[in-house]
């Protein structure tokens, strides 16, 4: 028999989307990276994905049927009785080409039941489902399909009853990159995240529900879906600054350039002199409606100061993956960077003073007010925090980032001395003095400097490279990995994922790597919030691991529009080598590959023009060769760290190999 008892879930899970396609128009935007010439996917006409139609586009065998009593989301799911042989089947036949992955909510009373995806009668893609009561999200990957084709979604019964509900449509990847390595945990961690995260993309131009959350199951109204992907809770219908700003980097290598430049430019248009140039916190998939739950009226919205700067310095990483001019070309993208490292900081100053620099604030009061920090449950009424301070400062180095990419070098110049101007002020006065547990994380409306364990405004601050190399970085780092080993660690996943970019960042792999697997382990267990499902459900696990391996690990910094690429390996203990292949750059694709931490070998597998590798290796070594041929051995310091470097040309087609001894 079906599963008769309630769960938290059904008050407060998501509705899948009504109609799950997209016109070519609308679609246009979900194309692949620039000049890729990638098709956006024909529309895929799925009916009643979220069984709130009853039994329609379904086709029922005995023992099973749509229920109300488990819904993950609105008010209806589909049941199996346990016992062999009984399915529940949907036939669609496409309408034009196109590659997708298609996920539904499952749970279960019993293992080995299948959820199954048949072309033209074929097997294509399953999965066998495992004894798990909560609902959990699976994803049949990479189903592609050409016009006239004729694909069967099917449930099909096991060991146990099974609910199913809310199925939902993306399209694959424009990339679908692959890692290869002598540590077969790294090859597990990113096939599930790849497989995961894209399973949170949104197909452009399907219908869905908008203003869902956990007290309003069923929405306001529905709209047309842009491009774009969860970034927050899975029970609500929208992405979020923090989430958003936290993904871009794991959306850079799926390959995601529409979705990451249509959020951004939402945010950036909705931070208006109104909203005192903050972006609002919360936008649903139609990526122009505000989402309710956390806006009110324009002096009433959820706000927090490092979203404001994360955003700029995101759109220069965008930049960077994409080489889309539109970063520095779109009025609307540029007003908001000018607006947020100029007028927001000078409307957000008005409290603490800071000599020579500004530092934006917030008011110490709630989220609804305008807060500090991210962390919002500290209670301490914070004027300025660690982690607002440390992402202003790299909002700073964004803008003269872009600036130069605009050709305006008296601006990158403006902000260049900005950034160096306002880090020095934070060694020297606002945390000049402490390291470890006496360092400064903040300070509060009414003066008070805040030592000890903060949580996001502690390690930001070194994330966002504010505090100065040397032995007071060293032994903050050390605090902070201690902190976030004991008791006082955060509770929810999602803030955990932040500290393997925090040890990366800071040349720490082997901390970074162990806390990556922190991550991953704990995917299958319930999140603290019970209504959103397990933590590997929470999009930021997925999308953070994706970006952790290629910029973490691998050490990637792509530079699309100049055509370079930087490498360094941080490969852990115990892990011998690792390769990508399928790394877009822009135009162009890559294959890397490091051996240890002396040796990287990249090829440059795409049909375009040549591009500049600079490889790197920390150290000072005596000898480095090129495809075995030695060359004079360059360093440069870069926030600390000598390395030894070299900067092949790598053409189309051609494999490069740089050594260090």
């Amino acid at each position: 028999m079906k599963r008769s008892r309630l769960s938290l879930l059904t008050a407060c899970a998501l509705l899948a989307p009504l109609a799950l396609g997209a016109p070519a128009a609308a679609a246009a935007e979900a194309g692949g990276r620039p000049g890729s010439g990638t098709a956006a996917p024909a529309p895929l006409p799925l009916v009643n994905p979220g069984f709130e139609q009853g039994t329609a586009g379904w086709a029922f065998s005995p023992g099973t049927g749509v229920a109300t009593n488990y819904p993950h989301g609105g008010g209806g799911l589909v049941y199996l009785d346990d016992g062999a042989g009984k399915s529940v089947t949907q036939t669609v036949t496409a309408t034009g080409r196109g590659t997708y992955d298609i996920s539904a909510w499952i749970a279960t009373g019993g293992a080995n039941g299948r959820y199954e995806a048949r072309v033209n009668g074929a097997v294509v893609a399953s999965v066998t489902l495992a004894d798990a009561s909560n609902y959990r999200r699976h994803t049949l990957s990479r189903i592609t399909l050409a016009r006239g084709d004729r694909l069967e979604i099917g449930f099909r019964s096991g060991d146990g009853w099974i609910n199913a509900d809310d199925l939902m449509v993306s399209p694959s990847s424009p990339a679908d990159p692959r890692i290869s390595s002598s540590d077969p945990k790294i090859v597990e961690m990113f096939d599930w995240a790849k497989l995961k995260a894209n399973s949170w993309v949104q197909l452009p131009g399907a219908q869905g529900p908008l203003n869902v959350d956990e007290w309003n199951t069923g929405g306001s109204g529905t709209g047309t879906y842009g491009a774009s992907y969860w970034a927050g809770y899975a029970n609500r219908s929208g992405y979020y600054s923090r989430d958003f700003a936290h993904q871009l980097a794991g959306a850079g290598v799926l390959g995601l350039s529409g979705a990451n430049k249509a959020m951004l430019r939402s945010f950036a248009a909705s931070a208006t002199a109104e909203h005192a140039y903050y972006p609002v916190w919360a936008l649903n998939f139609d990526t122009t409606s505000y989402l309710s739950i956390d806006y009110r009226s324009p002096s009433s919205f959820v706000r927090e100061v490092p979203a404001v700067f994360e955003l700029v310095q995101k759109a220069a990483e965008a930049y960077r993956w994409s080489g889309d001019r539109a970063y520095v070309d779109d009025p609307t993208l540029w007003d908001f960077y000018r607006h947020a490292t100029g007028e927001f900081v000078d409307l957000h100053d008005g409290g603490k003073a800071n000599g020579p620099v500004k530092v934006a604030e917030g008011t110490g009061k709630g989220i609804f007010q305008g807060t500090a920090s991210y962390n919002e449950q500290s209670g301490e009424p914070l004027a300025e925090a660690g982690d607002a301070i440390g992402s202003q400062y790299q909002a700073y180095l964004a803008m003269a980032e872009l600036a130069r990419g605009k050709g305006d070098r008296d601006l990158a110049a403006t902000y260049q001395r900005k950034a160096r101007d306002l880090k020095a002020y934070f060694n020297s006065t606002w945390s000049g003095a402490g390291s470890g547990a006496d360092m400064v994380r903040g300070y509060t409306t009414d003066g008070r400097a805040l030592t000890g364990w903060g949580k996001e405004n502690s390690w930001f601050m070194p994330m966002k490279q504010i505090i100065a190399p040397g032995a007071r970085l060293d032994a903050y780092l050390d605090y902070i990995d201690q902190q976030a080993s004991g008791e006082d660690a955060p509770d929810n996943i999602e803030a955990l994922t932040y500290l393997p970019d925090t040890f990366f960042t800071n040349n720490r792999g082997d901390t970074a790597w162990k806390w990556m697997n922190h991550v991953y382990d704990r995917k299958d267990i319930q999140h603290v919030n019970a209504k959103q499902g397990t933590n590997g459900d929470y999009p930021e696990v997925s999308f953070t691991l994706l970006g952790q391996t290629v910029e973490g690990l691998l050490g990637v910094e792509p530079d699309a529009p100049a055509r370079t690429l930087t490498t360094q390996s941080r490969l852990p203990a115990g892990m011998d080598w690792l390769k990508i292949d399928d790394l877009r750059i822009g135009t162009g694709t890559f294959s890397l590959r490091h051996d240890g931490a002396t040796k990287s070998t990249l090829t440059n597998t795409s049909g375009g023009g040549a591009y500049t590798w600079e490889a790197r290796f920390p150290g000072a070594h005596a000898t480095i060769t090129v495809n075995g041929v030695p060359q004079k051995a360059r360093t440069k310091v870069v926030d600390g760290v000598t390395y030894t470097y070299a900067t092949p040309s790598v053409a189309a087609g051609r494999t490069v190999t740089v050594q260090v001894g």
